[in-house]
């Protein structure tokens, strides 16, 4: 056997020691579990949308999406999700962790649903490949890897929603006259200098044409703001003024039985 050959096989056996001691390769993200860990991220991102302009898109209905409700539909920023984050610009997802479990935050489910809904009607890919609920999603790729910070599932959530309540932007914007219109524009550096004065960070913005869609704000692990460490934000399509279309306003075609 030459020389090469030698070599790989003897690599391949290194391999197959590794999976059997150490844990099983997830084809997910190309790692081997336990044996070979995600290394730990090295902030957070707290991405918000704005359900006005998400809601935009809405063209069919169904009960599980919040855009569906005209009554009860959202005139706050809504959570998307908290984020693991490298400082070099990439970040970990699907680390190890329990699969979600909606038990696991029966206690938080209000606030979830007000603060937290889904806007779409699609069922996201989650980390076990399967098609699941929003949460799910949000949990299994970004939550599992928040350890060491938060250790479970009901403490990802709850400290999601804690983060969101302190650090309240919907607040902080109307306060400055950023209010939902459909007709007003405002200067998107106006913006920007709220949410800096207010929690000392400057916030990634996300637009939809002229319509702001998702402003983030970024935290060390202790969840004092930061700025984060490279704005993948779509910023730059962002023109310098901005609207914040008023909840309600947009059309959509109901196929299915609207939520009540």
């Amino acid at each position: 056997m030459s020389s090469p050959a030698i070599v790989n096989l003897w690599m391949l056996l290194v391999c197959c020691i590794l999976i059997a001691v150490k844990g099983g390769w997830d084809e997910e993200v190309g790692l081997l579990r336990r044996g070979g860990k995600q290394r730990q991220f090295d902030y957070f991102k707290l991405a918000l949308q704005w359900p006005g302009t998400y809601c935009r898109k809405t063209r069919h209905c169904c009960s599980s999406n919040a855009c569906c409700s005209r009554s009860n539909s959202p005139s706050v920023f809504t959570i998307h999700g908290l984020w693991t984050e490298y400082n070099d610009g990439t970040w970990p997802s699907c680390c190890s962790g329990r699969p979600f479990d909606q038990k696991e935050i029966s206690t938080l489910l209000e606030p979830m649903r007000k603060y937290w809904p889904s806007l779409s009607c699609s069922s996201p890919r989650s980390c076990h490949h399967k098609k699941g609920p929003f949460w799910g999603h949000e949990w299994e790729k970004h939550g599992t890897c928040a350890y060491p910070v938060v250790l479970d599932e009901y403490e990802f959530f709850l400290t999601t929603l804690n983060v969101y309540f302190k650090y309240n932007v919907t607040e902080v914007l109307f306060e400055a006259g950023y209010v939902p219109s459909d007709s007003e524009k405002y200067p998107l550096g106006g913006i920007i200098s709220s949410i800096q004065n207010a929690f000392h960070t400057t916030p990634e913005l996300v637009c939809s044409g002229d319509a702001l869609e998702e402003l983030r704000i970024c935290f060390y692990k202790n969840f004092e703001p930061r700025d984060c460490a490279h704005d993948t934000s779509s910023r730059g399509s962002c023109p310098q003024y901005v609207s914040l279309p008023a909840h309600g306003s947009w059309g959509f075609r109901s196929n299915t039985t609207a939520a009540s």
